[in-house]
């Protein structure tokens, strides 16, 4: 078993930043791929960014980034952080961490993934 545990969230004036973390904790060898996805009321979740862990860390970002946001990993802490730049009104969202065992296929398919976090809730206003 694998636990997740956010952090980070809050209200951001837009065009701030913020920073999210994950630690991970449990049987963290078995975790191959992190990532964050989000939920707007009324949205699909959908994914943000992911990050292999191990094999120099390959990273994906969804369109919707455009280079705004950055995922890297804190292997000494066994942390995952979203950094997150220029946000607007619509990056308004729970942010979940989330994490499979499967290396390989989409980064963004949901039902790939193993275990969830329970979220942290980030408001641009």
């Amino acid at each position: 078993q694998v636990q997740l545990v956010e952090s980070g969230g809050g209200l951001v004036e837009p065009g701030g930043s913020v920073m999210l973390s994950c630690v991970v904790s449990g049987d963290t060898q078995s975790v191959n791929l992190m990532a964050w996805f989000r939920q707007a009321p009324g949205k699909e979740r959908e994914g943000v960014a992911a990050v292999h862990i191990g094999d120099g860390g390959s990273t994906y970002h969804g369109d919707f980034v455009k280079g705004r946001f950055a995922i890297y990993r804190l292997h000494a802490k066994n942390t995952v952080i979203l950094q997150m730049h220029y946000l607007e009104p619509q990056d308004s969202a729970m942010y979940y961490c989330a994490a499979r065992r499967q290396w390989g296929g989409p980064w963004g398919q949901i039902t790939a993934y193993d275990y969830w976090g329970q979220g942290t809730q980030v408001t641009v206003s």
